[in-house]
């Protein structure tokens, strides 16, 4: 391993040598490189998704049945909102003009279909006054049966009354004698008596065949307005008719959905132009890839600039690191966005590159730059120092950036496939800007020269003149009190942690100018907050359900969906060709993330199977976006602890080996588990409760961001293992040259915190800077990463692990002997190369 690192820290002085030499040459290539990136992003590049799923879930094995069977159903939809601009009903000219603007909606080549609400509320009507027709034909109808069996009773009295009469004369005749004479007569009679009880009997087998004809149309009257009694929540036009939502139905999932055919259907909605009538519509039209840097984000750079500037007092150099990130932003981004054609990309995921890539572009481009300009300020030659600043500072760069790699690499262990997909686009965007530091930022060295310095400190070279102050350890009853405090501080930071809900953003989190917010905010006040995140619920019969019966083994499962707490309603949507798979709209009282939502999810897939009176047991499985969301959200927090596993087993095996140590790995991973949960605990207090939220924006506090919490803790590992290693390792290096273990703790502080400081402060700059971005999901990724830093830096790396190092001296340098022996000398800063290269003074 000590070999290994040579070697790579020679080799690294070689590039940044030859970069010095031929700087316009890898500027170009660089250039060259950029350029074949963005080719390939236009070229090859595809559709980034405001959605997320993930294979193996319910909501996934449901879909995939509703892909074989209702392929109509699994396309992206999206929602349109008019509302008249005075708050009246629609008149008759608005609504023809919203219908006009519909059906041309519904031309649009990918367009699967659109539903216009007027249309539809006035079928739903029709419906329900036909239902309502049919009801009166069965009355009327019960009511000629009913005179029918009164006429009937009447007939059969007269016929009880003629064969009494008859009876009684057939008795006098017999008695007198002469029935013999009036035998014929007799007969006569009772034939027509008879007769008329067979057409007695036969007007009763009328009315009973009426009757049971009627129960019938009745049991199917009253399946129909059950059927429609479930459903007569679900509302396409407000109950004071200024209000109307319309359905669009793409033919592509949310994940295929063409930028295209978004752009076409948000460019028919605009340029529409209905007087009166004010529209806005969801996020599925106004997911683009467009505008991923807005004001905020620019404002962060320009922050990182300045800090660059105080800190270099003079322009070049402080410029450099923000060209060296820029380069590596654009290449890492724009390459990755170039394999969404062939990946399944959401539209976090560049923005998560663009973080990283300007962060940590700056930071390592800075710690090149630091070191040169020390060299340079000693007397050495400009080429010479550019190596050698590429091989030890750059080697800690390539290793510190190895580390953030492997920790968004490993992400991969979630099996959450889009979330690999961040890591991985995250890792090739902190590579680019490893690549990119190691390369670009020597060529820059090498054009400026000695303007790397100011001119003050131009005259100085050479002539150093600073005097190294007395090393003077901390006292021990001070170092009590900072770990106390650092660590007592943390943990009450981090109690918010204890309470954080994890969810996927809706439409709250969207910025209240946005339309898609006034979407989302107008159907939940008009039309109930369930109405932005249905359920699809689908039930599964074992044996076909004939034609005739569908509709009431409908009723039956809807029967068992809408008696569930907090289902507001309850839609019949489609039946399988062979009747054995139905699918249901259920509308949840609560919105999308809410709490309610999520249970209900979880209380309609405990019911199955559910036992139904004609078809016995029905199987069901539940589906739509919201399930979609939750079912992410909860494999998200299942993949936590262990990626936290995976995370702390790292860093203490990267540190073990670094700081050839026991105690040192175990501190350093502490403080970055306190700094992570203490910012997971800030993040909870600001977007899950709302404290501070006007001061950050945040106007709708709610769960937080299923993978933030993830992302973070893969960011935040990576950073607190680059802070750890500048501030310790100078610690380490003063102890190995026999200062004591108390004073060697205030050199290495000494030697990194005004680098570390800087660094830090550049990232929170960075990372700060997207907590007032556009993207509502990249707010509490910025906040949480930004927080996570300063804590990370200012207090672990800081106050928490110099207090921890003083109080346990030279025991936290202890390392068994037997593990000593067998454990590679790993050269992270180039000490080596640093002894052939002597500063000169």
């Amino acid at each position: 391993m000590s070999d290994s690192m040579t070697a790579v820290a020679n080799l690294l002085f070689r590039i940044g040598s030859f970069s010095a030499r031929r700087a316009w040459t890898v500027i170009a290539s660089w250039i060259v490189v950029l350029a074949l990136a963005v080719v390939g992003f236009l070229t090859l590049g595809g559709t980034l998704a405001s959605s997320f799923s993930i294979p193996g879930t319910e909501t996934d094995r449901v879909n995939q049945e509703l892909t074989d069977t209702f392929p109509d159903l699994t396309g992206a939809t999206a929602t349109v909102v008019f509302q008249a601009d005075d708050g009246s009903a629609f008149t008759a000219q608005q609504q023809t003009e919203i219908g006009d603007l519909l059906e041309t909606v519904g031309e649009i080549d990918g367009v699967a279909g659109v539903t216009d609400p007027f249309v539809t509320e006035t079928d739903r009507a029709a419906q329900a006054q036909q239902l309502d027709d049919g009801q009166a034909q069965i009355d009327a109808g019960a009511a000629q049966l009913d005179a029918s069996q009164q006429q009937l009773d009447a007939a059969e009295a007269q016929l009880d009354a003629g064969q009494q009469q008859l009876d009684a004369a057939i008795a006098q005749a017999q008695a007198a004698g002469v029935y013999d004479q009036a035998a014929a007569q007799f007969a006569a009679q009772q034939a027509q008596i008879d007769e008329g009880r067979a057409q007695l009997e036969s007007g009763r087998a009328q009315l009973a065949d009426g009757r049971a004809e009627l129960e019938t149309q009745q049991a199917q009257l009253d399946d129909g307005q059950k059927l429609l009694g479930y459903a007569s929540e679900i509302h396409l036009v407000s109950d004071d008719e200024s209000t109307a939502i319309a359905a669009i139905s793409f033919d592509d999932t949310m994940f295929d959905l063409s930028q295209t055919v978004k752009d076409d259907v948000a460019g028919a909605l605009d340029d529409a132009d209905i007087d009166g009538v004010t529209l806005d519509y969801s996020s599925t039209i106004t997911a683009t890839t467009s505008g991923l840097i807005g004001p905020g984000e620019v404002i962060g750079f320009l922050i990182a600039g300045l800090v660059l500037i105080v800190m270099m007092r003079a322009l070049l150099p402080a410029v450099t690191p923000l060209l060296n990130s820029i380069v590596g932003v654009g290449v890492g981004v724009v390459g990755s966005l170039a394999f969404s054609g062939v990946a399944d990309m959401s539209s976090v995921t560049p923005v998560l590159g663009i973080m990283l890539g300007l962060a940590v572009g700056i930071d390592y481009s800075l710690f090149i730059l630091y070191r040169h300009r020390r060299q340079i300020l000693a007397g050495m030659p400009v080429h010479e120092s550019a190596g050698l600043a590429n091989g030890t500072a750059g080697n800690a760069v390539v290793f510190a950036g190895s580390t953030v790699i492997v920790a968004l690499v490993a992400l991969l262990v979630t099996g959450i496939p889009f979330l690999g997909v961040m890591g991985v686009v995250g890792a090739a965007c902190v590579l680019v800007a490893v690549l990119v530091s190691v390369t670009f930022t020597p060529a820059l060295l090498g054009l400026m020269k000695l303007r790397v310095l100011g001119r003050r400190q131009r005259a100085e070279i050479g002539h150093p003149h600073h005097v190294e102050r007395e090393l003077k350890p901390m006292r021990t009853g001070r170092a009590v009190v900072y770990a106390a405090l650092a660590i007592v501080g943390l943990l009450i930071v981090a109690i918010p942690a204890l309470s954080m809900r994890l969810a996927l953003p809706d439409g709250t989190s969207e910025d209240p100018d946005s339309t898609q917010y006034r979407a989302y905010t107008t159907v939940a006040e008009q039309f109930g907050a369930g109405q932005n995140g249905p359920l699809l619920v689908v039930a599964q019969t074992t044996d076909a359900v004939a034609e005739a019966d569908q509709v009431h083994a409908q009723v039956e499962i809807a029967s068992v969906l809408a008696e569930q707490d907090d289902v507001v309603a309850v839609a019949p949507v489609a039946v399988s060709d062979d009747g054995t798979v139905f699918a249901f709209q259920v509308v949840p009282e609560g919105g999308p993330a809410s709490e309610s939502t999520e249970q209900l999810v979880h209380t309609l897939r405990d019911l199955s199977p559910i036992d139904t009176a004609s078809q016995g047991e029905v199987t069901l499985g539940v589906a739509g976006q919201a399930s979609g969301n939750i079912d992410v959200s909860e494999k998200l927090a299942d993949a936590l602890p262990l990626y936290l596993f995976v995370v702390v087993g790292l860093s203490l095996i990267i540190m073990v080996l670094v700081f050839r140590s026991i105690l040192v790995p175990i501190i350093a991973t502490a403080g970055y588990v306190l700094s992570l949960f203490a910012a997971l605990g800030a993040v909870t207090a600001v977007y899950q409760w709302g404290w501070l939220s006007a001061l950050f924006g945040v106007h709708d506090p709610g769960p937080i961001l299923s993978f933030a919490p993830i992302i973070i803790m893969g960011v935040l590992f990576g950073l607190a293992m680059d802070y750890q290693l500048f501030l310790v390792s100078g610690m380490r290096e003063a102890f190995v040259h026999g200062i004591p273990a108390r004073k060697a703790v205030v050199a290495g502080v000494r030697g990194g915190r005004a680098v570390v400081t800087a660094a830090a402060i550049i990232m929170a700059s960075v990372f700060g800077g997207f907590i007032f971005s556009h993207l509502g999901m990249v707010r509490p990724l910025g906040f949480g990463l930004a927080i996570g830093v300063l804590f990370d830096a200012f207090v672990v790396r800081m106050v928490l692990v110099p207090a921890l190092m003083h109080l346990f001296g030279g025991a936290a340098w202890w390392l068994p002997r037997w593990l000593d022996r067998i454990m590679p000398d790993v050269d992270v800063e180039g000490a080596a190369l640093e002894r052939t290269h002597p500063l000169p003074h």
